[in-house]
């Protein structure tokens, strides 16, 4: 329904209850959202944007607890943004109906409470950026959506008890990757970690990882370690679930490990 009101010149938002729903109509965003406009010749556009709560949230175990940019990321014609702030959450979703390319806006279910102050005034974010969160010299952390919180939480550790200074971005653009910020931090810091929510056997870190290699290779002082989480079920016992998302602990050992 939504992909043919968007045929007819509508840019309907469609709404997954959970992100993990979604496998169940992954032809229809597959063959026809993402690839309509180039098997038509060009006689369709598809403004259509996908949007609804993913990720490991508490104890909704495995099902309820997908998280598809890995699904998603290899269809083409299709780009993919994740919001971590209600700032972003609100540019993003703007940005994604002005679009005219179908748009994935992954939310996460442990985020839908935060708050924040928002411009009275419109604007709209650019798909393509990302959020420099906090500038650094040592290291370049490259997260998104609940992660950037972890890696927060492990920075005010590294910053104030370790002599460590993370530069840190939100990449939220998860496909394209906006490598001119991406890459103008590795020139500076030369050490790259990733920190995501996603599994590791093809994420969004194995595919990130792949393309600061092709880009920015020679910038490279140390090979880029990817922080994923367990390629395994989310388990429903909450101490079972932590074990398998990456921790702020983990970040501090990794990049005690870049840097030493």
């Amino acid at each position: 329904m939504g992909i043919g009101a968007a045929m007819a010149g509508l840019r309907p938002v469609i709404e997954g209850m959970n992100m993990g729903f979604l496998l169940l109509a992954f032809n229809q965003i597959s063959n026809n959202c993402g690839m309509l406009h180039y098997t038509s010749g060009g006689q369709f556009t598809i403004p259509v944007v996908i949007r609804g709560p993913g990720g490991v949230g508490r104890q909704l175990g495995a099902e309820h607890s997908q998280r598809l940019e890995s699904y998603f990321q290899s269809i083409p014609g299709l780009q993919m943004v994740a919001c971590s702030t209600p700032y972003n959450a609100k540019g993003l979703m703007k940005g994604a109906i002005r679009s005219e390319n179908p748009v994935v806006l992954f939310e996460h279910v442990l985020l839908y409470n935060l708050k924040e102050r928002i411009p009275d005034e419109d604007y709209v974010l650019c798909l393509e950026e990302a959020e420099m969160v906090r500038p650094g010299e040592h290291v370049t952390i490259l997260t998104y959506s609940r992660m950037r919180y972890h890696v927060m939480q492990a920075a005010k550790t590294l910053i104030n008890k370790m002599g460590y200074d993370p530069e840190v971005i939100d990449i939220r653009s998860l496909k394209p990757f906006d490598l001119y910020t991406i890459g103008n931090s590795i020139k500076k810091t030369h050490r790259v970690l990733i920190v995501e929510e996603c599994m590791r056997s093809g994420g969004i870190g194995a595919s990130l990882r792949s393309a600061i290699i092709d880009n920015f290779w020679d910038y490279l002082d140390a090979p880029i370690m990817c922080l994923s989480s367990q390629d395994v079920p989310t388990p429903y016992a909450g101490i079972l679930e932590d074990w398998t998302v990456v921790q702020p602990t983990q970040i501090i050992a990794a990049v005690e490990q870049l840097c030493n």
